[in-house]
């Protein structure tokens, strides 16, 4: 009967394949990927809470910024012509019922047309005193509803 185990070198002897032992497999098992899945969707949704924040913030930065160049605007007019525009159209041509047209100095903003808010709305302005020159640009806001407690405006 022959030996379980040959000689390869002197001192050296392979196992059979009954002696064997069994070798770990290096695989994950299903609850290891399930918990990695898991953990991935828990940090996605905080990155998308967080993305989401930020991008609100932008918007309404965004807006401000917008509102002071509309502001700016409607103040060189008003040094230029003497009272107020009676629209933000007034700020790109000349409106036709000027008493002296060739004080306007516009257009006065770089665009040839009027910004719009971050929300795609037009922004809207009101002539709050004539007699003091006050007035006010708004946007409505993310909700787009005028006069809600989201509105972005600046009232001089």
């Amino acid at each position: 009967m022959k030996s379980q185990t040959t000689h390869l070198l002197p001192g050296v002897f392979k196992m059979s394949r009954r002696h064997r032992s069994r070798r770990p497999q290096n695989a994950f098992t299903l609850m290891e990927i399930l918990l990695v899945l898991a953990i991935l969707v828990v940090l996605a949704s905080m990155v998308g809470v967080s993305y989401s924040r930020i991008q609100k913030s932008m918007q309404v930065s965004s807006a401000r910024t917008q509102l002071n160049l509309l502001e700016q605007a409607v103040k060189a007019y008003q040094i230029n012509i003497g009272t107020l525009p009676p629209n933000l159209d007034a700020l790109l041509v000349a409106p036709g019922d000027l008493p002296n047209p060739a004080k306007w100095q516009g257009p006065y903003l770089d665009k040839q047309t009027l910004p719009v808010d971050p929300w795609d709305q037009a922004f809207q302005y009101e002539i709050v005193d004539p007699a003091n020159d006050r007035f006010k640009i708004f946007s409505a806001g993310p909700d787009r509803q005028p006069g809600s407690s989201d509105d972005i405006e600046t009232q001089l």
